[in-house]
């Protein structure tokens, strides 16, 4: 599900290289939350595949972005929670008629290889940033204009279904998707992030983005 999630954050509010606990239990809470949501939504997943549930197509995006709205409005509460889970598990449902489609044509090998590509780049992007420290509170505005224009250009090409324009959305996605990866980690570490469950969605978004981007990609090189 690409997302247009706004990449404005609040500048850095640390320079020290060691992490303030403020910071740590932020990333704490952060990471904990993603892997029991990752978990859950590929338990969806995995349901949806099970009773061949149909593909929605952009009807999938309605229930998205209300489930998005109200995690945002409830970021602060315990309704968050809720609302955090509505949305993963929604999104991994909807996932589910994708990759029956890609076991059906493709067998499991591009699933397997989308899966573990999308790991090796989130721990690699993320562990940079945690490694170096480094800010990158500059990178938002670029990452936001380009995630709309791919967003846009996504939708477009559910009409027009032109190949080249898909290899350019998927691979512009996946490197958007690592970009705001790092800058959500940055934000962080920096200051400018202070809610785990808006840094969770965040990063759980960027994931699924880059998941279903090596996958289109990995499917496109092989017809």
């Amino acid at each position: 599900m690409n997302d247009n999630t706004s990449l404005t954050r609040s500048k850095p509010a640390i320079t020290s290289t060691a992490l303030s606990p403020e910071v740590s239990k932020v990333l704490r809470s952060t990471y904990m939350l993603l892997g029991v949501t990752l978990t859950f939504s590929a338990a969806m997943a995995v349901v949806a595949m099970m009773v061949n549930a149909p593909y929605f197509g952009l009807w999938t995006l309605l229930p998205y972005f209300l489930c998005l709205w109200m995690v945002e409005k409830n970021k602060n509460s315990s309704a968050g929670l809720l609302w955090v889970f509505a949305l993963t598990g929604w999104m991994g449902f909807t996932l589910g008629p994708i990759l029956n489609y890609y076991l059906a044509a493709k067998g499991a090998e591009p699933i397997v290889t989308a899966l573990g590509a999308t790991a090796l780049v989130f721990f690699a992007a993320s562990g940079y940033v945690l490694t170096t420290k480094k800010n990158l509170s500059f990178m938002g505005g670029f990452l936001m204009v380009g995630m709309l224009v791919a967003f846009v250009a996504g939708i477009a090409n559910v009409f027009l279904e032109i190949r080249g324009l898909s290899l350019a959305v998927s691979s512009a996605f996946a490197l958007i998707s690592a970009g705001v990866i790092m800058w959500q980690t940055s934000a962080i570490i920096h200051g400018g992030e202070r809610n785990y469950i808006s840094a969770t969605v965040t990063l759980f978004v960027m994931i699924y983005n880059l998941f279903i981007s090596l996958l289109q990609l990995i499917g496109l090189s092989e017809d």
